[in-house]
């Protein structure tokens, strides 16, 4: 089975269509349904219940993420909003006049209309929005490396790198660029993750298949493909991280968090990224990264973890009031954790106290 669809007659097919066609697809007119809530800043949003993010624009969310970032300097919300209304506009019209590409080879689309107008979506932002992945930090997994400042850039990592002058994105904000402008169309679209890797999923009752975005085009695989790529994942990964499953809008978010963090502890702000990797934990306490993430800040942070001092209870003291003195110090370092994780500010000192027990 082919799992890549060459789109250079696609391309073309765009770019001499000039007739509207009367037997057009029926995507509808661009919505953005059940949208109701809308947040104007990143502490409005951490403020809503996990269960209200449904009713947020999947793209207003990640664009609050990039709020205070480097590179989100100008950042303008609403102005990157109504740049996607205005595609998903574009986008409405020119996939229902080219549907007669369709018509005429429908299995060179899998024989899916749904497919068909993916692909369509994927070549208008390729050739006329100029879509692109940042060609700079295009690398193989094999090449990758921890300190490759993937991460440095808020523009390659969320959408508005996409929105703005440059045009350009990575794995981490691509497919939620698709995802944003599918569902304006009324798509049943989702983000879903594998193993250092996102990507978007056409998730309907009647049907349901994984696409990847982030070269020129749309290529459609199943999910073995991502058991495989860009990292080989085992069943109990996949569990345990909830890889390959549709993510809900609650860890949707939890995601948006996570890269949020990756860019400010780039940046050299731990503190705001414990806040930030505080937060993911919150909307899904249930991914394993998440908790570990947070340990690995709390520690450079403070030199120890929640989880760390959770874990010491089984000292031994020579007395009660040796052992009441160290309690005390252990409720005081927990609050100052988290504290700073709410992103309060820390009014508490520790008292000077030997951990160590006295002979």
């Amino acid at each position: 089975m082919k799992t890549k669809l060459c789109l250079l007659l696609v391309l073309v097919l765009i770019a001499t269509s000039s007739h509207a066609e009367t037997n057009a697809v029926a995507s509808g007119v661009p919505v953005a349904t059940g949208i109701s809530i809308t947040p104007t800043n990143l502490a409005q949003l951490l403020a809503l219940p996990p269960e209200q993010l449904d009713k947020v624009d999947i793209a207003r969310m990640n664009l609050l993420c990039a709020e205070s970032l480097p590179g989100a300097e100008n950042l303008n919300v609403e102005a990157d909003l109504a740049t996607l209304d205005q595609w998903a506009e574009n986008l409405h019209w020119q996939i229902d006049r080219n549907f007669h590409h369709y018509q005429e080879n429908p299995d060179y689309f899998y024989n899916s209309t749904n497919f068909y107008k993916m692909v369509m979506m994927a070549s208008i932002l390729s050739s006329q929005f100029h879509i692109q992945y940042n060609p700079k930090l295009i690398e193989s997994p094999s090449e990758t490396q921890p300190d490759d400042h993937f991460f440095a850039d808020s523009r390659d990592i969320l959408i508005h790198g996409l929105l703005g002058s440059e045009r350009m994105g990575t794995c981490s904000s691509m497919p939620v660029l698709y995802v944003a402008l599918g569902r304006r169309l009324g798509y049943p679209l989702k983000l879903v993750t594998t193993k250092a890797h996102l990507f978007l999923r056409w998730d309907s009752p009647t049907e349901r298949f994984d696409m990847d975005g982030t070269q020129r085009g749309m290529n459609k695989y199943e999910d073995d493909h991502y058991k495989q790529w860009p990292y080989p994942v085992t069943d109990e990964e996949i569990k345990a991280n909830g890889y390959l499953q549709s993510l809900t809008p609650a860890q949707e978010l939890s995601t948006f968090l996570v890269t949020r963090a990756a860019c400010l502890h780039v940046a050299g702000r731990i503190r705001d990224a414990l806040v930030a990797h505080a937060a993911a934990l919150r909307l899904e306490p249930n991914w394993p990264g998440n908790q570990q993430c947070l340990n690995y800040v709390e520690e450079e942070c403070f030199g120890y973890s929640i989880a760390d001092l959770r874990a010491d209870s089984h000292r031994e003291f020579p007395n009660k009031e040796v052992e009441a003195a160290f309690n005390n110090a252990k409720a005081i370092k927990l609050k100052r954790i988290e504290r700073a994780e709410l992103g309060l500010p820390d009014e508490v000192s520790l008292p000077k106290y030997n951990p160590e027990p006295i002979p």
